[in-house]
């Protein structure tokens, strides 16, 4: 999943509306309650930037919510936000379009692969040059005023919208314009007066989050010259998104889990329960690396559907993933990818779904709702690793004639 990489400035009145003055209901810890019958749940998992292909640690992450996103929603009213272009301003974005532009002029994007794309994202990864703001600067506005997404990149979320499809999840939007609801100075307008944000550009210095109240330690969102980070991108999305809800689920790999808890911290202030999920990366061959490094050749999502897709059908495809992905590699980061084993997992679905249509077993099997009711502890969304592997238990069947639709296919 993305990392922490640095964008451009971004401007004061940007596109998108602005929530500054939204009531800010609830208040922080304890369980979620519901204001308006049933709860209602915003799920915002850390988002894929759209510059290579999609590889098994992504692929987890995105079956992961997937099926939170599915589940819950047949218990309160859920929101799936993910949103690539409130983090199209960062550098490993919108530097490597300028790289792209820079190295190969007008070039047309819309027959090349993805692993062709991910190859000339390695390539500015270890160009190491760095634009400068002025080169970024036009990339900048036409991303803020109008929409604009680079061909390449375009060309990347066109062929993950596919994968989506073929997979059976939920598209949340992949290539819509979902705008940030704030810039950066109106985020500040609204923490410094709660006490959670320090900026120092008055006096030459940096802007932080400060939750040290809370035993959390600095961390600088902004430079001097107001040049934010990741973190500072997701405030401006969440902030004016967050108080309009009961709870709001963090989905996010390990490695970014400082940032999380800080990030955590500061939206409970703004009323609603907020929980963390962390999901830890797949390792290839016993070690965690980053796509920039094009751990994605030999089996990126395209080139696993192909491979498997060729030998078992959409649903066998669809709930097998998620029984590797979800049930098989489980929240942490120990298990390296086993494509065997993948295969597997889609077999056994297969033979699932051959036994799906026993009358018998159909009127033995209990109700959605109260299955996926144990599926949770003291919060609101449902638990997936719980959810899928209680799919698989014998001692107390799942009522896979409502779920699999429902949820997995």
């Amino acid at each position: 999943m993305t990392g922490t990489a640095e964008p451009v400035p971004l401007l004061r009145g940007g596109a998108g509306r602005s929530y500054g003055a939204a009531p800010l209901p609830g208040g922080p810890g304890g369980p979620a309650t519901p204001r308006h019958g049933r709860p209602r749940v915003l799920i915002a998992p850390v988002t894929v930037t759209p510059g290579k292909p999609l590889t098994p640690s992504h692929l987890k992450g995105l079956f992961w919510v997937d099926v939170m996103y599915r589940a819950t929603a047949r218990l309160a009213d859920v929101t799936y936000r993910y949103s690539p272009t409130t983090y199209h301003p960062t550098d490993q974005t919108l530097g490597f379009w300028e790289y792209l532009d820079h190295t190969l002029g007008d070039t047309d994007y819309s027959r090349l692969s993805e692993e062709e794309i991910g190859e000339l994202y390695i390539g500015y990864r270890a160009d190491g040059r760095r634009a400068p703001v002025s080169a970024l600067r036009p990339y900048l506005d036409s991303i803020e005023h109008h929409g604009w997404v680079h061909p390449s990149s375009a060309r990347v979320l066109e062929l993950w919208s596919a994968q989506y499809a073929r997979l059976g999840m939920h598209d949340p939007g992949l290539t819509a314009h979902q705008p940030p609801g704030m810039t950066l100075d109106e985020v500040l307008d609204r923490l410094v007066p709660l006490g959670l944000c320090l900026d120092m550009r008055e006096y030459g210095g940096p802007v932080y989050l400060d939750a040290t109240r809370f035993g959390l330690p600095l961390r600088q969102i902004a430079t001097a010259r107001g040049r934010p980070n990741y973190l500072a991108c997701a405030l401006r999305e969440l902030v004016p998104l967050v108080p309009g809800y009961d709870e709001v689920v963090l989905l996010y790999d390990r490695e970014l889990e400082p940032d999380y808890q800080l990030l955590q911290r500061v939206l409970s202030e703004l009323g609603p329960v907020v929980r963390r999920v962390p999901v830890g990366r797949v390792p290839i061959d016993g070690r965690i690396r980053s796509a920039r490094h094009g751990d994605w050749r030999g089996h990126s999502a395209g080139e696993l559907i192909e491979a498997l897709g060729a030998d078992h059908d959409d649903p066998a495809l669809r709930l097998g993933m998620r029984l590797y992905f979800i049930a098989t590699l489980g929240p942490g980061d120990r298990q390296s990818f086993r494509p065997d084993l993948l295969r597997q997992c889609v077999i056994r679905a297969g033979r699932i779904l051959a036994s799906y249509g026993d009358p018998a077993e159909a009127a033995a099997e209990a109700g959605l709702t109260g299955f996926l009711e144990r599926q949770r502890g003291d919060h609101t969304y449902v638990d997936p690793y719980r959810l899928t592997s209680g799919l698989l238990a014998k001692h107390r069947p799942a009522p896979v004639h409502e779920l699999l639709p429902a949820v997995f296919l």
